[in-house]
């Protein structure tokens, strides 16, 4: 798959890779990268549900470059497809380092995430007012 040079739309959230998520080899650790992208879905799947949700499933990430200390995270995540109460979205992580304006798709994956209600059983998305 040819990755896109610029990343599409706006970031569901931006941070800062700093020393503590190093792995022994002193590169950003992937299990940090893979919650950030988890967060970042989050954050759209909650806004989309207008409530609480959980990850129920994630495909397999490949990890096309590294990150650095230092370097900015951004990620985007975007609504793929809607269930009853599931909602399918498609995520990226892309770094900057501190010094330039490139920026470089790290990873993707596809995430998927079901509303719950004060229970934590599954509920029907509200309609898309």
């Amino acid at each position: 798959m040819t990755q896109p040079e610029h990343p599409q739309g706006q970031p569901a959230i931006r941070t800062t890779a700093m020393p503590a998520d190093t792995n022994p080899a002193g590169d950003i650790f992937g299990g940090w990268l893979m919650s950030q992208m988890d967060l970042a879905a989050g954050n759209v799947a909650a806004r989309r549900a207008r409530g609480r949700c959980a990850t129920v499933a994630v495909d397999s990430f490949t990890f096309h470059q590294p990150v650095k200390v230092g370097d900015e995270v951004s990620v985007f995540a975007t609504i793929l497809r809607e269930g009853r109460s599931s909602m399918q979205l498609h995520v990226e992580a892309w770094r900057r380092s501190r010094e330039g304006e490139e920026t470089q798709c790290v990873t993707r994956a596809s995430f998927v995430f079901v509303a719950l209600d004060d229970d934590g059983r599954p509920r029907p998305l509200p309609s898309a007012d």
